[in-house]
C-alpha cells in the first residue's frame, strides 16, 4: 500500500470520528488531536480503526508516533512493509 492510500484511510477514518473536521485545513505536523478537536477516547478510536482497516498491531507505547496525520502515516506505511 502507499502512502497516499494511507494518508487517505487515516483521513476516512478521523471524518467518521469527528464528522465535522475539515480536512483540508488540518496540519499534517499538529497534534491531531488538537487539530481535530478529538478527545483520548476518539483518538483510541482512531488506533482501533486503523487496526481494522490495516491489520497493523499499534503497541500503546507507539501512540506518540500517530499523534500528527504525517506521523501516523509513516508509522503506518512502515508496519505494513513489515507485514
Amino acid at each position: 500500500m502507499m502512502s497516499p492510500d494511507i494518508h487517505a484511510i487515516i483521513e476516512q477514518e478521523l471524518k467518521l470520528i469527528a464528522p465535522d473536521i475539515d480536512l483540508a485545513a488540518i496540519d499534517p505536523k499538529h497534534d491531531l488531536r488538537e487539530e481535530c478537536d478529538i478527545d483520548s477516547m476518539d483518538f483510541l478510536s482512531l488506533v482501533t480503526a486503523l487496526h481494522r482497516r490495516l491489520g497493523v498491531d499499534v503497541p500503546e507505547r507507539d501512540y506518540p508516533k500517530l499523534i500528527t496525520l504525517d506521523g501516523a502515516t509513516e508509522y503506518l506505511r512502515r508496519k505494513l512493509a513489515e507485514l
